[in-house]
């Protein structure tokens, strides 16, 4: 099973020296999570410049809210970012739960799953060198189907998806609901039809290093979901068998990967995390 990081948002200036420690570490993933009403880089930009600096690491968004975005430009960037990165980007697409994202884009909050669907299918042809509205997109991508999609989300719809139209599926849930989830699209895309079997990527927030970089984590967490209206929502697990335990769990559900989403800005937390990794993974 891989282990990912999951960038925090909070100073884009310092990702750069967290992709290289990352990297450096030998964690599989940079992630980087998506919003526009909120104070976060945009991740497609940010993932251009860690393409840059590093050579080995894959860079995913975890996930990218595709209706937000033009599809014919979100096809260049994502085919441009697989191309200039050596075909290690990942597209994870989402529909966005927030009604402030899609006010400050001016897309509409209703039919976004239909949005979504149609989206994913032109991506597919515009990689794939076929017309879009009487017209040829390029690059192409250095895959020839495109990047790898993965598809995050909770109902049934969304899970339906991952089968029809992804190649994987991005579990923001904790273990203990996980479980389901993670069932439901292995039954959903064998109803489909579909050959091989889809890639799981499961997230965990942590916060790993002294008394206060946890308090950091705690309080970013806390302001970025604080819309829930659930004190407590997503709080970082910040005790070394308490994350390693996660990432023994989700790698019994049959995870392929754990991202461990970091919200306090200190890249030191990756000496920490990378000795958790080796902890939980020999078990």
């Amino acid at each position: 099973m891989d282990i990912g990081i999951g960038l925090p948002i909070s100073a884009p200036e310092r990702l750069t020296d967290w992709a290289r420690a990352a990297e450096a570490h030998g964690f599989a993933t940079l992630a980087l999570l998506d919003r526009l009403a909120y104070d976060n880089p945009e991740p497609l930009a940010a993932l251009a410049v860690l393409a840059g600096a590093t050579r080995r690491i894959r860079l995913q968004t975890e996930v990218l809210l595709g209706p937000l975005r033009s599809t014919a430009l979100l096809a260049k960037q994502a085919a441009t970012l697989d191309r200039m990165a050596g075909g290690r980007f990942v597209l994870g697409l989402g529909i966005g739960g927030r009604d402030d994202d899609h006010a400050a884009a001016g897309t509409p909050t209703g039919g976004r799953g239909r949005a979504l669907d149609e989206q994913i299918v032109a991506l597919r042809r515009i990689w794939g060198g076929g017309a879009y509205r009487g017209t040829n997109i390029g690059p192409r991508p250095l895959t020839p189907t495109g990047p790898a999609v993965l598809l995050g989300g909770f109902a049934p719809a969304a899970l339906r998806r991952v089968a029809r139209h992804g190649d994987g599926f991005i579990c923001a849930a904790p273990p203990q609901w996980a479980g389901g989830l993670l069932d439901t699209v292995r039954q959903e895309w064998d109803a489909a039809g579909r050959s091989g079997r889809p890639r799981l990527v499961c997230q965990v927030n942590v916060a790993a290093g002294p008394a206060a970089t946890v308090e950091r984590a705690r309080r970013a967490v806390a302001d970025y979901y604080a819309f829930t209206g659930r004190p407590g929502w997503g709080a970082p697990l910040s005790d070394p068998e308490q994350i390693a335990g996660a990432i023994e769990a989700y790698r019994a559900l049959g995870a392929d990967e754990v991202v461990l989403y970091c919200y306090a800005d200190d890249p030191a937390q990756l000496d920490t995390l990378a000795r958790i990794r080796s902890i939980a993974l020999a078990k």
